[in-house]
């Protein structure tokens, strides 16, 4: 398939389809990032919640499956809330009558969330492990970091929720720019600002991204098949990124209630949440998110609202019980389908270029 009629950012990341796959933090790991490779799609490997040895591990394992091919690494950018035990017993008190419910120990100390966000670690495991790509949530790293990782000889992509988060972006020196609609599943990129009614989406979002950087735009959010990476094409993005299409695969490391909740929710049922991190993400609506209404000023800063939850997931998930574990997803949900992640990334792609050059 070389008949693409934008080929920038598939000459700037040597790979073969627009496609990329989106990290996805929890949910992919080396075997869908193999299969996507194989395809010809960019593979990603999430680190934020991985430690330096398990990322070693990962890429290894990816490497000796698939040598010639990009990988991306994937990487948050987000500084570390200050202590507040005051807004964090508030938040733990409200959710006391879950406790009570379910026999958890409420006096207990209240386990840590925790997302690395990109440090001296993550530097040196960028130097020594010399991906192709390096992409960042929530902005980029402080300067010094970012030249550091630009040296390896590594293309940097971030997420832009704005047009403003886009040409922050570009001046910055990030190589291509993901457009992350509002459709898009998981934790919004924004990081220029918390307004969530600043958020628009996808196919609103990427001409004028298009418009504005001179940098190749990558399209995110609401697209699952071959229809929406040929809309995105003809709005001017150069590729797309794709996250929900591939949960539904074999090869992703999704929960069996995430697996179930996918399969089962209406496409309308997804709405953007800060009660599992304390950043919007979107997910599947589950009963906490709809007791508690979906954003709660009461939680906790990034990435600490999880660990009140913890002693509740650590009863319930066991029982196949989604209630109060996070079920990201986009609104292209029922897209979705129980495909391998390598078929899935061809024929999206087959498709789409079919479409495109009769």
């Amino acid at each position: 398939m070389s008949n693409w009629p934008d080929r920038r950012l598939l000459d700037l990341l040597g790979i073969e389809l627009p496609i990329l796959q989106a990290p996805m933090a929890g949910a992919s790991g080396s075997a869908l990032a193999i299969a996507v490779a194989k395809a010809g799609g960019l593979a990603a490997l999430p680190c934020a919640m991985l430690t330096g040895e398990q990322v070693r591990d990962e890429i290894t394992a990816f490497r000796a499956a698939c040598p010639d091919r990009s990988l991306n690494l994937n990487f948050f950018c987000h500084t570390p809330p200050a202590p507040d035990a005051e807004r964090d017993a508030r938040w733990k008190q409200t959710l006391k009558p879950y406790y009570d419910e379910l026999g958890a120990d409420f006096d207990a100390p209240t386990p840590v969330s925790n997302r690395a966000p990109f440090d001296e670690q993550g530097c040196q495991l960028v130097e020594q492990m010399r991906p192709e790509v390096v992409s960042f949530h929530f902005g980029l790293p402080e300067a010094a970091l970012l030249q550091r990782v630009k040296a390896t000889g590594a293309k940097v992509l971030s997420s832009a929720t704005t047009v403003e988060e886009a040409l922050w972006l570009e001046e910055h020196g990030c190589d291509a720019i993901i457009a992350m609609g509002y459709e898009a599943g998981g934790h919004r990129g924004m990081f220029l600002s918390d307004d969530i009614t600043s958020q628009i989406g996808t196919f609103a979002l990427v001409p004028q991204i298009a418009d504005a950087v001179r940098l190749p735009v990558i399209a995110a959010g609401g697209i699952a098949d071959h229809r929406g990476l040929v809309a995105a094409l003809a709005l001017d993005a150069s590729a797309v990124q794709v996250g929900t299409a591939y949960l539904f695969c074999p090869e992703t490391k999704v929960s069996a209630a995430h697996r179930r909740a996918l399969d089962s929710a209406a496409a309308s049922d997804t709405a953007l949440t800060n009660l599992f991190t304390g950043r919007p993400a979107r997910g599947i609506n589950n009963r906490i998110m709809r007791e508690l209404g979906p954003m709660s000023e009461l939680a906790p800063r990034f990435p600490l609202a999880g660990g009140a939850l913890m002693p509740l997931r650590a009863i319930t998930d066991p029982q196949g019980n989604s209630d109060f574990s996070n079920l990201w997803a986009g609104q292209a949900l029922r897209l979705g389908r129980h495909v391998g992640a390598e078929q899935l990334t061809r024929e999206m792609a087959g498709k789409a270029l079919a479409q495109i050059i009769r």
